[in-house]
């Protein structure tokens, strides 16, 4: 593909202009771009039920109340359930600083010969503030009515995200299919495959590692709520949630899990019972949920997930956010598609051809003179040419 300065001039300015867009329109884009979230992880469902002769409508009529009924059951199950338990992590906090007082910090002083500040743990936690979590929400609930347009933006979103992810999901591929038809056909070709390797990869991220951490976070709270660990749900979502990076969400898992185990019963069996439940959770992750649900397919690094989601809400807030995964899955596409063409230009074998040359005879006049091999997208303009 020939690029032209004047395109690449054009193609800068539409950067620069699209970035000014998001920066000025950041305060309504976020229902959208939660909309185009939703709708573009519930469009291979609609399809599927299109295949089972399910009209469009239909199709996203069902998919749009699954949506709506896995929104609502984790509102009305999750939501008090974590606001006990965060209640039951606050009332707790005494009892670990009056440990790390008379126990922890003595033996580290002890064995290690360590100064540590004396400092009075239990009497800092007492005079912490920290109130109960149905007060927490109840003020943050009434610093949100207390101004009118904070609670009319958040009514008004509450009805965008629900009727534009319904429309964006009855039209998804009419959409798509009128994108498509704006690309010059010169770039057809080429635009399709970056646009496929971009699908297939925010695809193995969204539908393939968001469900192998939701899987992770059933398996760890439910094992630990078996055990009778009061925090099981708290621990058992946070260590799924950070199971986003390799190993992270087992080691997050098992600390605070003994932690909380150790607090709660005291004994070695809890313990060690809490380690078999993310020893579990591991060997299920490792045999079944990622070869299942992943499978094969290259998705966004964790690192550049972590990085991604960082800089967007750094530099555009939580519209950043929303634009943070499809932004850095664009970005991975092109850099690998610029990696190949370093492969395959002469800059890259220019170090083989002098260790050739330096080895072998010097060349015919005809071979210097030769005009090199075109390939790829070159090949195909010369032959149009033709």
């Amino acid at each position: 593909m020939h690029i032209t300065d004047s395109q690449k001039w054009l193609i800068l300015a539409g950067v620069l202009l699209l970035g000014w867009l998001i920066v000025s329109l950041a305060p309504i884009l976020s229902p959208f771009l939660t909309a185009i979230l939703l709708a573009y992880l519930g469009d291979p469902l609609v399809d599927r039920l299109e295949q089972w002769k399910v009209s469009r409508t239909n199709g996203v009529i069902i998919t749009f109340l699954l949506l709506t009924l896995v929104f609502v059951a984790a509102a009305l199950l999750l939501v008090p359930a974590l606001a006990r338990q965060v209640d039951d992590l606050i009332s707790s906090l005494p009892a670990v600083f009056a440990w790390i007082r008379d126990v922890a910090a003595p033996y580290l002083e002890s064995r290690f010969g360590l100064v540590i500040i004396q400092f009075d743990w239990l009497e800092w936690g007492k005079q912490l503030d920290w109130g109960a979590t149905g007060n927490v929400v109840k003020t943050i609930v009434g610093n949100l009515t207390q101004s009118g347009m904070a609670l009319l933006g958040m009514l008004t979103n509450l009805v965008i995200v629900p009727v534009v992810t319904f429309y964006l999901l009855r039209d998804w591929d009419l959409l798509v299919e009128r994108i498509g038809a704006l690309v010059p056909r010169f770039y057809i070709d080429s635009v399709s495959d970056l646009a496929q390797q971009c699908h297939e990869t925010l695809g193995a991220f969204f539908r393939g590692q968001l469900m192998v951490m939701f899987a992770l976070s059933l398996i760890y709270s439910g094992g630990l709520m078996v055990l009778g660990l009061d925090l099981g749900l708290l621990v058992g979502l946070l260590a799924g949630l950070a199971s986003i990076v390799p190993y992270l969400g087992t080691i997050v898992g098992i600390g605070a899990g003994l932690i909380a185990a150790y607090f709660q019963f005291g004994d070695i069996t809890h313990l060690l019972l809490v380690v078999l439940v993310f020893s579990i959770g591991q060997v299920l992750e490792g045999t079944v949920l990622t070869p299942k649900l992943v499978g094969d397919r290259i998705g966004l690094h964790p690192v550049a997930v972590m990085f991604a989601v960082l800089a967007g809400g750094q530099l555009f807030g939580f519209v950043g956010i929303l634009l943070a995964l499809p932004a850095a899955a664009v970005i991975m596409v092109l850099l690998r598609r610029v990696h190949l063409n370093y492969r395959a230009s002469r800059l890259y074998g220019q170090a083989d051809d002098v260790l050739n040359e330096s080895s072998e005879a010097e060349p015919e006049p005809a071979q210097l003179t030769a005009e090199p091999e075109p390939i790829g997208d070159q090949a195909t303009h010369q032959k149009d040419d033709s």
